[in-house]
């Protein structure tokens, strides 16, 4: 295998979904789907993950990535983060959003020592909050901006659209391995 081929399947295994691209002036129907895609994200991942032994959710997705476990944790702390910069978003004028060292997070004990399960529920119950937010808003509202440290200026509509390729990605991490390994 030429090191170019080798490059293009750890590039399909970091991104199995492909990298994120914002669509830009959204509808309100498509707003209106991405909130239902938002309240199915975490019976999706409850649904790839669930079935694992542990000794199959201590599997890294790919060479050198992270565990299954580790990302189900990773899943459920950028969805608080994702979270509270969208509320900072929609209460502030363009907040400044530090970033956070998400390879040491996923070093701590907690990703190690914590069952899925509460990460899980973790998601389960941050999405159900932010869709019954997401459904009071007014189409203007998508239209204000945080700035990220790591993104730059984002809208709160890119940030929702992030939010869910995120959540996609990482659960076609954990499919794509469980397909690859025959589970």
């Amino acid at each position: 295998m030429s090191n170019s081929q080798a490059e293009q399947e750890l590039e399909l295994l970091k991104y199995p979904i492909g990298k994120f691209a914002a669509v830009e002036n959204r509808t309100a129907e498509a707003r209106e789907a991405s909130i239902v895609i938002l309240k199915q994200l975490a019976d999706e991942l409850r649904a790839a993950v669930e079935p694992l032994t542990a000794e199959q959710r201590n599997t890294p997705y790919r060479p050198d990535g992270w565990t299954v476990i580790q990302v189900v944790h990773h899943l459920a702390d950028t969805g608080m983060y994702a979270y509270l910069r969208f509320k900072r978003g929609l209460t502030e004028e363009a907040p400044q959003i530090s970033s956070y060292r998400q390879d040491l997070w996923a070093e701590q004990s907690d990703y190690a020592d914590e069952p899925a399960e509460s990460s899980l529920q973790l998601v389960e119950l941050l999405n159900r909050r932010y869709a019954t937010l997401l459904t009071s808003l007014k189409p203007a509202d998508f239209d204000r901006i945080f700035v990220s440290a790591g993104l730059g200026t984002m809208t709160l509509d890119a940030a929702l659209q992030r939010y869910i390729w995120h959540s996609r990605h990482h659960i076609a991490q954990i499919t794509a391995l469980i397909q690859r390994s025959g589970w």
